[in-house]
């Protein structure tokens, strides 16, 4: 028979502490948002997207995707260090004690619950110490000026911030492929930024992500033999 008094005494099943239903609150009178912990929230309109790709054209020309980058970068410090105190705090565990499941679940709920899209992880490359984040639906590719190069430099800067944090290392990440350029998804590819030099070039070349792919995991073949 089952004692009613170990149950109780068990600590509840927590659920998915990024759900929209109960992650965003707000209050329309006053016309703030919120997240469940009590932190401000803010909206970004898609026209003020647009005039921020708009405006640092006019200002800075080329310099446009370091300057957004180093944004992400600067603010995906912060959102790593609130990512894992409410976290650990809601799931009552480390982030060293959660399984890589249950983290990357989290990581893609709270991505998608933001607004910033569909995110998911391809590990097929972890081995050679690559890791590939495709991004579905993204407000930043959407809102960049079209049919020019792969211009989520934000969302990479974030990338890299977030996960240089987790992993202790500097880690980089580069944008093979972009919606606003036609394709299916935006592709991210997080390692050391020594070993992610070269991407540019081949992009450059007219590479496509898969070949960019090989090209490292067989330079970074080459490298291990030596």
């Amino acid at each position: 028979m089952i004692d009613i008094a170990e149950l109780v005494k068990d600590k509840p099943v927590r659920g998915n502490f990024f759900s929209p239903e109960v992650y965003v609150q707000g209050d329309i009178e006053l016309g703030l948002l919120e997240n469940r912990s009590g932190a401000r929230l803010l909206a970004l309109p898609e026209v003020l997207v647009q005039a921020l790709y708009a405006g640092l054209e006019e200002e800075v020309g080329p310099s446009t995707g370091v300057v957004l980058f180093s944004c992400g970068r600067w603010w995906g410090k912060g959102f790593y260090r609130r990512f894992v105190e409410d976290v650990s705090k809601y799931y009552d565990k480390s982030m060293k004690q959660m399984e890589m499941v249950e983290f990357l679940e989290c990581f893609k709920q709270c991505w998608k619950t933001h607004g910033w899209g569909v995110c998911d992880f391809d590990m097929k490359y972890y081995q050679q110490g690559f890791l590939v984040i495709t991004v579905e639906n993204s407000p930043f590719a959407e809102a960049a000026p079209q049919n020019k190069q792969p211009m989520c430099f934000l969302e990479a800067g974030i990338l890299s911030a977030f996960f240089s944090q987790l992993t202790k290392q500097n880690l980089h990440a580069v944008q093979t492929t972009c919606e606003s350029l036609g394709a299916d998804s935006n592709r991210f590819i997080l390692g050391l930024e020594d070993r992610l030099k070269v991407v540019d070039a081949w992009k450059e070349e007219g590479h496509d992500h898969a070949t960019i792919m090989e090209l490292l995991c067989r330079n970074q073949m080459a490298s291990l033999e030596e």
